[in-house]
């Protein structure tokens, strides 16, 4: 897929771009079969938001440079159409978003960050993002009675196990412990920040926080 420039504006608005990445090499032959295992970012205004499980009832929803989110392979970036936010007016929106989408209520079939990022795309563009991102949780939706009670269940630790890989969401929940452990601690005055890191990966990539809106 091409490259967007999701910073720069048109007559039409911002671009909005969905950025996917592949959780298992399988995927590679999974993907003819119009089914995978995904992880998604939405792209507006030159980063990248996701969702990603942990153990506390607050913002799970986090922010990286595009196209590189730590522990995931960057697949394809594609175009979902365009927003008239400005940068201001888009940072409220996301942390509004921030506010029901807290890590400890990610559940792998019907929570997932590919359902974060369907929900922005349908609020920011008026369309969904491509079914094949997200199919395999929609087919497990259709069969949730049949599915274990852990299997419904955040984090979404059984398909790294089964697949051999590392635990990302458990990762994702220890760093956003030590996060929120950190704030809790610190003065009120701490509190005017927008948002905390979480980890800097190899690649010196940063993963964000999103700070959500209280209502």
């Amino acid at each position: 897929m091409g490259a967007f420039s999701s910073s720069s504006r048109s007559s039409e608005g911002f671009p909005v771009v969905l950025n996917v990445y592949d959780l298992t090499p399988l995927n590679d032959y999974l993907y003819w079969f119009g089914i995978g295992i995904y992880h998604s970012g939405i792209e507006v205004h030159g980063m990248e938001y996701s969702f990603g499980a942990h153990d506390y009832p607050s913002s799970g929803v986090f922010e990286v440079e595009p196209k590189k989110c730590p522990g995931f392979i960057y697949r394809c970036s594609i175009l979902l159409g365009r927003t008239d936010m400005l940068p201001s007016e888009f940072r409220a929106f996301i942390e509004n978003m921030a506010a029901d989408y807290h890590g400890d209520t990610y559940q792998i079939i019907s929570k997932n960050c590919n359902h974060f990022t369907d929900d922005a795309s349908l609020k920011l563009t008026g369309r969904s993002i491509p079914g094949w991102v997200n199919r395999l949780a929609k087919i497990g939706a259709l069969c949730n009675c049949l599915l274990p009670e852990s299997m419904r269940m955040p984090p979404d630790k059984q398909i790294a196990e089964y697949h051999g890989y590392p635990d990302r969401s458990e990762s994702f929940s220890m760093m956003a412990a030590a996060v929120l452990h950190s704030a809790e601690s610190a003065d009120d005055s701490a509190d005017t920040d927008q948002e905390k890191h979480l980890l800097s990966s190899s690649d010196g990539s940063e993963v964000t926080l999103i700070k959500e809106v209280q209502r």
